[in-house]
């Protein structure tokens, strides 16, 4: 049966390269998209999926009903572009003006619609059903996955696989990751208000230029002496806004930066240092501050059977040597807010291919993959959908992803 369906793949392999490509030369913003989900949609009504659309603002949720009773398994691409030119030259090009598919969105729903289209073709052979969750907005907070949940695309879903294409690794490798395997991605905002005046005269001012020199190397010591060692967290100041003139003394600064952590523990802990010594800074000073700490997605966590399960398929289709451990990866991703909710496990799949040019960084203006990773992350989907509909048996095995030096980082319990 997977024979025939991995031969059905490669098959409409030409069909998923237009899909993406079309994606790729018409991409929408996060919480602008339009044209998208109206493509998706038209794709899986033709399948003869139930469709909704509109789901939590701007997603689409297709459901297959198999031909037998059973469980329910989900799977989700996102599809947003992100606020980048397009500097490529290739005939698939963006054709909008600063937008480009610069992350591998438009990938991930050409696999996942692909995916859809054969295993609709073997409804029948299905114990269960599959629901394909197409989100809107991963990359712009609050991102698009609380709301679709919120609208009930979860709903009945026993458990979920999502996956991400990797221009860092090579085409036809699969990574997997048990436990954590993306941070939290939090950031902040500090405003200071201090005294202005003229260069030439400094003692009748508050710098607050100044002040935020100073807090930003404070703040940079809160990693190597606030946070237990065996932790992994990280704060970096990304911006620094202050004065105008070189003969001014600037009465106001902004900072704003991010924060990466694991452990809600580490993540409060930061938050509060970073608010403690905003304000003795300032004060010391004589200036005043605001800080405002914004949560973003938390982290996602792999639960251990789905990963090994996932690990297992990925084996026989691409080859043991090409599954790869990998280590927790301080990036974010709102998939996790599906992994609260319902088991499941992220996974990536390498599309870096240095003959095409991919190899640039995701969010690079140059950034392609090898379209070949929709086969590899479509052919896991259907595989991981058989195996768990059918009650295949997970083999046990020790923690994946990195050493047991780690802690409880790795494989760690955490509850729905």
């Amino acid at each position: 049966m997977l024979e025939n369906l991995f031969a059905r793949l490669d098959e409409i392999y030409p069909e998923l390269v237009r899909f993406r490509r079309d994606l790729h030369m018409y991409p929408e913003l996060s919480f602008q998209e339009v044209d998208t989900p109206k493509k998706i949609a038209e794709f899986l009504t033709t399948l003869g999926l139930e469709v909704r659309t509109g789901v939590g603002g701007r997603g689409v949720v297709g459901c297959l009903r198999g031909g037998k009773p059973g469980k329910t398994v989900a799977l989700r691409a996102d599809f947003d572009a992100l606020p980048i030119q397009d500097a490529k030259e290739v005939e698939y090009k963006s054709r909008i003006p600063g937008v480009m598919h610069a992350c591998g969105h438009d990938l991930h729903t050409a696999a996942l619609l692909g995916t859809a289209k054969v295993l609709s073709e073997a409804r029948e052979e299905l114990e269960g059903s599959v629901v394909f969750i197409h989100q809107f907005a991963e990359e712009s907070l609050p991102g698009g996955a609380k709301p679709m949940i919120a609208d009930g695309c979860l709903d009945g879903v026993d458990v979920i696989y999502g996956a991400h294409v990797s221009s860092d690794e090579p085409i036809g490798t699969v990574g997997v990751g048990e436990g954590y395997l993306l941070a939290n991605a939090d950031t902040f905002e500090i405003e200071i208000e201090g005294k202005g005046g003229h260069g030439a005269y400094p003692h009748k001012t508050v710098d607050s230029l100044v002040v935020g020199c100073q807090l930003v190397m404070n703040l940079q010591q809160i990693v190597s002496r606030r946070v237990d060692p065996l932790k992994t967290a990280v704060v970096t100041v990304g911006t620094f806004e202050a004065g105008q003139a070189f003969n001014v003394i600037s009465q106001t600064a902004r900072i704003t930066g991010t924060v990466r952590t694991f452990e809600e523990e580490v993540r409060t802990s930061i938050e509060e240092s970073i608010r403690q010594i905003t304000t003795s800074v300032c004060e010391g000073a004589g200036a005043a501050a605001k800080v405002e700490y914004r949560r973003g997605y938390p982290a996602v966590w792999n639960h251990p059977e789905e990963t090994r399960r996932v690990e297992q398929l990925a084996r026989q289709i691409v080859g043991e040597e090409n599954v790869k451990h990998l280590p927790p990866r301080m990036g974010g991703e709102d998939f996790a807010y599906y992994l609260q909710k319902v088991p499941g496990t992220f996974f990536f799949a390498g599309g870096g291919n240095p003959e095409i040019k991919a190899t640039y960084p995701h969010h690079h203006p140059n950034f392609d993959v090898d379209e070949r990773a929709m086969l590899v992350i479509g052919k896991v989907f259907v595989s991981a959908v058989f195996h768990y509909l059918s009650g295949g048996v997970v083999k046990p095995g020790p923690a994946l992803g990195g050493a047991d030096s780690r802690g409880d980082l790795y494989g760690a319990k955490q509850p729905l």
